[in-house]
Formats: structure tokens, C-alpha cells, sequence
């Protein structure tokens, strides 16, 4: 039976990561393919506490049918979050609760691209973004990035070359490459914005995963210091990578129309984001808990990143290059074929997959002009131990 499915669909394909977890099952296999945070983090009985909280303060809030906009308690402090992070000026009318960050990009998309309409993404950027805004027709242009963000110059020349609707951007440890904007790049990205005129996109899911010295501020941060930027800047967060990405809990700031057209385009997605969990995120935040959860999850996560970074310089040597990771989830990595070494990325994993160990191939994360000889490596959900023992098995996966 031949169905009339929608012509976007022709523009995208199932998510390479998704079909690679298929492969994951065999016994004794040790995954760095993951982009999700390790469940042993997650603050079990600080939760348990604000799932009992949220039902006996505001029982029937937190069941019932809620705001499109948000639950306002939430709202309120996720306005106050922000503002331990440096954003100024944030009220809780200012932001809607979406669920998870992925449905803010989606609303972005339904509301901002039509057919033909160009975009700029980073080179590498999150997969499921390219997906998205493809699905809806977008034209999507590759910025080029390297360790310390998109490279602004280039950014400029393309903003000029193609006028987008808007620049996607994720400034703090990116997905998948890692990198972290500078802060003189991120006054220019502002600058670039009030300039031209162009909206920008900050996607924040990662800013809280530091390991030792904070990141500079977000956009969101800064664009006090950039008059005029506020009116051309959008800032998505998130709790899952924090929290539990199974609240589904994330939160989009806009200028005030474009809030109003995602509000609307929320109402025909899901009515709401699940009350229940909003009732649960507020009560965990407003218990002060977050603060120790975060400490808790960076010490863990820098040592892993450190043992990653040990073990791949130890085990593979110049076969392969890497920006020791700052915060975040991910090594981005690039084989150099030092030695006459394998440089396909999509060789290696079928090799790696063989030898009892996964990651993800580089290339579908550019929307254009593929790095085949790239790598993204996750160390979250895997101890020390195993990922020395990872690394190890990729080093033999690559001589074999």
C-alpha cells in the first residue's frame, strides 16, 4: 500500500545515532555514542522530594490541564535560575516552558522557516537541528567553526553572502563539537546581529557542565553590554541535561512576537508541556538543590573527560587530533592518518562496533560538505575504567 505521505518528509532521514543504537546490544559492548547524561547523576531523592512537594502544595496545578505559556511558578524560577547565571532583566513573562529544549527549536522552525528559506548552523552542529529545520524546508548554510566557536569573520562574510532568517548557535560546549565561543566572539555574534539585523539562536543545554573555570557568559548574559541585541537574539535551556531529561522540561526566551507565534504554534503541538513535571522542576528548584547537583555532576564528568582525553593521546597518539573538552558531554575528534592510519570515521565505527566498543561518525552532524575523518566521543555514562577500556579497544579497531 503506497501512502500520500508530506513532501517534507523527502527533505530528511532517520537519525544516524538513532539507527546506530540498534547495534548496541550486543553483550559487553561499551558505548561512548550516547549525547545523554549518565542516570546514575540524577538526584533520585531530591526528585522523589519534589514529585511529593508538587502534589501536596498545588495537587490540582500540578494534574491538571495548564497555560500554554507555562506553569508560573516555574516560570518564576527559571526567571531566577537565569539570573544566577548573569541574565538581567528576564521576567517570567518573558519566557515560555517547552518540552525540552527540542520541542523550543521545533516551534522556532514551524514559525521561522518557510520553503527555500536560508539559515545558518555551525559546521559541525546538532543533528536533530539540521533535521528539523530541513523538515520544514529550510536551506541550510555551514558556518565554520574550530576551537573557540564559529568563526566570526566567516560568519559576517555569510550573513552578507545570504541574508538568512536567522543563525543557529550553540555558544558552550557544543554538540558535538565541544567548543566553547570566546567571549570576544560572543560580543561580536551580538554585534553581527543588531548590524545586520539577523537573529540568533543560542542553544544552552551544555552551559552548566563546566569542569573547572566557568564558561563566559551566554548571549543572553551579554546582551546588555550590546544595545539592541536583546531584540535579535532567542535563547533556548534546558533541565534534561542537568536534571532529568525525562521531565522533559526546557524553556524558550524570544522577543515578544516571536514568543507569541510559538505560544500559538504550542497550543496545536501538545496544548502544554506536562504540568506534573513542571510542579516537580519548580519544587526541585525552589528546594535549593540544584547548586550541589551541579557540582556533584561536574566533578564526575571532568574526571572522565580527563581520562578520555589521557587514554586517546596514550592509546592512538597522533593517529588522532582533539580539543581536550572544557565542559560539555563530547570529545570531537579527527583523524589525522598519521602513519598511514584509517581516516574514515564511518570504517572506524564499523571496525570499533566489531571489537565490543561505539561511537558516532563525524559526518552527519554537517549539514553541508562532510568531515568524514571526524568522531564525536561521549565519556558520560561511562566510568573511568571502561573508558580507558573503550579507548583501548578503539585503538586496536584502528590498527586492525
Amino acid at each position: 500500500m503506497s501512502l500520500p505521505f508530506a513532501q517534507r518528509l523527502d527533505n530528511v532521514e532517520t537519525s544516524a545515532i538513532r539507527e546506530l543504537f540498534k547495534l548496541l546490544g550486543k553483550p559487553g559492548i561499551i558505548s561512548f555514542a550516547g549525547g545523554f547524561p549518565d542516570s546514575a547523576m540524577f538526584d533520585v531523592a531530591g526528585i522523589g522530594e519534589a514529585v511529593n512537594a508538587a502534589l501536596a502544595v498545588e495537587p490540582g496545578a500540578a494534574l491538571q490541564y495548564g497555560a500554554t505559556e507555562g506553569y508560573q511558578p516555574l516560570r518564576e524560577q527559571l526567571a531566577g535560575f537565569m539570573q544566577t547565571k548573569g541574565v538581567t532583566g528576564l521576567a517570567p513573562e518573558q519566557l515560555i516552558v517547552t518540552t525540552g529544549s527540542q520541542q523550543a527549536l521545533d516551534l522556532l522552525g514551524k514559525c521561522l522557516v518557510d520553503p527555500g528559506s536560508k539559515a545558518i548552523v555551525e559546521g559541525p552542529t546538532f543533528l536533530a537541528t539540521i533535521q528539523c529545520f530541513r523538515l520544514y524546508g529550510a536551506d541550510l548554510i555551514s558556518a565554520p567553526i574550530d576551537g573557540e566557536g564559529v568563526q566570526v569573520d566567516e560568519l559576517e562574510r555569510l550573513i552578507q553572502t545570504h541574508r538568512p532568517r536567522f543563525v543557529y548557535l550553540i555558544p558552550t560546549f557544543g554538540n558535538p563539537s565541544g567548543a566553547m565561543l570566546s567571549l570576544q566572539r560572543r560580543r561580536r555574534v551580538l554585534e553581527l546581529a543588531v548590524q545586520y539585523q539577523t537573529l540568533i539562536i543560542e542553544d544552552d543545554p551544555y552551559g552548566d557542565l563546566y569542569f573547572d573555570a566557568p564558561p563566559p557568559p551566554s548571549l543572553l548574559a551579554l546582551s546588555h553590554e550590546v544595545p539592541g541585541s536583546r531584540d535579535w537574539l532567542v535563547h533556548c535551556g534546558s533541565l534534561s541535561k542537568v536534571l532529568s531529561p525525562g521531565l522533559r522540561v526546557g524553556w524558550l526566551v524570544a522577543p515578544p512576537a516571536l514568543l507569541a507565534k510559538a505560544t500559538m504554534c504550542k497550543q496545536f503541538s501538545d496544548a502544554h508541556t506536562s504540568t506534573f513535571a513542571q510542579a516537580t522542576a519548580a519544587q526541585y528548584l525552589a528546594a535549593g538543590r540544584m547548586p550541589g547537583t551541579l557540582a556533584r555532576v561536574r566533578q564526575v564528568y571532568g574526571a572522565r573527560a580527563r581520562a578520555m582525553g589521557d587514554a586517546l593521546r596514550q592509546e592512538l597518539g597522533a593517529a588522532i587530533d582533539f580539543v581536550q573538552p572544557r565542559g560539555g558531554l563530547f570529545v570531537w575528534a579527527r583523524l589525522t592518518g598519521a602513519g598511514g592510519a584509517l581516516r574514515d570515521g564511518n570504517e572506524l565505527a564499523r571496525r570499533a562496533i566489531e571489537r565490543g566498543v561505539a561511537f558516532v561518525p563525524g559526518a552527519p552532524f554537517y549539514c553541508a560538505h562532510p568531515d568524514v575523518s571526524t568522531l564525536r566521543l561521549s565519556f558520560a555514562t561511562a566510568d573511568e575504567d571502561r573508558i580507558r577500556e573503550g579507548v583501548a579497544r578503539l585503538a586496536q579497531a584502528l590498527a586492525a
